[in-house]
């Protein structure tokens, strides 16, 4: 039996005085409930803004934790570093953030590429092409003006690791790309870029070079960012161009490339083609007639390709895009690809078109999204109505105010129910 005083009459009334409230007491005030909510309501706006200007500083500190991180002594902590920063800035877009630090972060990036270990270069030319695309065409001109020289060095550098020389050069072709430089500047930047992947080229007696997957994969890459360039060339004087060896590489040296032993190399060759075919045929419907009948066999058995000593996944993918590009260029006819951008749609009805979007869902990943409705460069290269994209924000932003609304009103509903369920708790006990 429990130990204490028990509780007489006079003690109960005592307890009972000080508890016991009137009829309109015991119930909320539906006044006080209406105003409470209308307040709530009126200061949610100016709640959802000061929680994302909080959350917007506090991101920016991050940052410059990182940054301040890309100098430090440890070689690991740089790459993590320059990782982290690379996820960051590729998720949200910073254009302010980054034009105030551009100086810094170029120090930093110059500083690794030339003394850095390849880990290090690698991600620091990664993070180059990040800050383009946030920068768009005037500061990032700046920034590949110098970055490049120090890109190029090392992509052409043969003692360096092939996966630098991969990394660089693709962050060459990215850069050229989305600072818009000079034709004549992108054209010098090509005819680099062939230097390298014409390693794949066939040997004078037509063998197929023997190369490494890694040597393989930088010749592709070069290959990737030399057709990324070549989409930035407007149709006028093609077969000029590729007619002259010394300009461009000919129709027949880039269909050399179908042969190579890795894959990467075949289908980058093929998309080359594709592009190639595609401008030449804006200047002349008969553009290089004979060629193409003679490469169609080529790109026939590339599409039909059952060999056994290739993997099944390998002749999957092959297969899918060589089939897409033997019906270019045997019927003229381009399959059209559609990119959801909330409710409107990017079409991607040209392989010029194609290359850029994948060039820039290789940097951006899933974030691709995230750009195409913010960023100005990127809304600029696909031609996207800035309007369109205006009109479609507020009601996003207006369904998350509309969320937090409720949240706001149910947690004070559920406080003022428990408070009025407490005071009728107490009454009950006392009868």
């Amino acid at each position: 039996m429990p130990k204490g005083k028990k509780k007489t009459r006079s003690d109960r009334h005592r307890i009972e005085g000080s508890v016991q409230t009137s009829d309109d007491d015991s119930y909320p005030n539906d006044n006080m409930s209406v105003l409470s909510n209308y307040s709530e309501n009126c200061s949610l706006e100016e709640g959802n803004n000061e929680t994302e200007d909080l959350a917007q500083e506090n991101l920016e500190d991050k940052l410059l934790e990182i940054i301040d991180g890309l100098s430090q002594k440890s070689s690991q902590g740089r790459i993590k570093c320059y990782k982290a920063l690379s996820d960051a800035l590729i998720k949200k877009y910073m254009p302010s953030f980054i034009k105030d630090r551009t100086f810094t972060l170029c120090d930093c990036i110059e500083r690794s590429l030339k003394k850095g270990a390849a880990a290090e270069k690698s991600a620091a030319a990664e993070l180059v092409v990040v800050i383009c695309v946030h920068l768009g065409t005037e500061d990032g001109e700046e920034v590949c003006r110098s970055v490049k020289p120090l890109l190029l060095t090392l992509a052409c550098d043969n003692s360096s690791a092939p996966s630098v020389r991969a990394e660089c050069c693709i962050a060459l072709g990215n850069i050229a790309f989305l600072s818009g430089g000079d034709v004549g500047e992108n054209i010098g930047l090509m005819q680099q870029f062939e230097a390298i992947f014409s390693g794949s080229y066939l040997k004078g007696d037509g063998s197929v070079p023997n190369t490494t997957p890694e040597t393989g994969a930088m010749h592709a890459a070069a290959l990737n960012a030399w057709t990324l360039l070549f989409t930035l060339i407007v149709p006028g004087n093609i077969g000029t161009m590729i007619n002259n060896s010394k300009t461009l590489p000919t129709l027949e040296h880039i269909s050399e490339l179908l042969q190579s032993a890795h894959l990467e190399v075949r289908m980058a060759a093929g998309e080359a083609l594709a592009l190639i075919f595609e401008s030449g045929r804006a200047e002349s419907n008969d553009f290089e007639g004979d060629f193409a009948d003679d490469v169609i066999e080529t790109l026939r058995g590339l599409a039909t390709d059952y060999h056994k000593y290739r993997s099944k996944k390998d002749r999957k993918q092959q297969r899918a895009t060589f089939r897409d590009i033997l019906q270019f260029i045997e019927e003229d006819t381009t399959s059209e690809i559609q990119v959801k951008i909330g409710k409107d749609v990017l079409l991607l009805d040209t392989w010029a078109k194609r290359k850029q979007y994948d060039a820039l869902c290789n940097i951006l990943g899933p974030s691709i999204n995230n750009h195409l409705i913010e960023n100005d460069l990127i809304k600029d290269i696909f031609e996207i109505e800035t309007a369109i994209v205006e009109n479609r924000i507020p009601a996003y932003a207006q369904h998350q105010m509309e969320r937090q609304r409720k949240r706001i009103l149910n947690a004070a509903n559920c406080k003022a129910r428990t408070i009025t369920r407490g005071k009728n708790r107490d009454k009950r006990s006392d009868f």
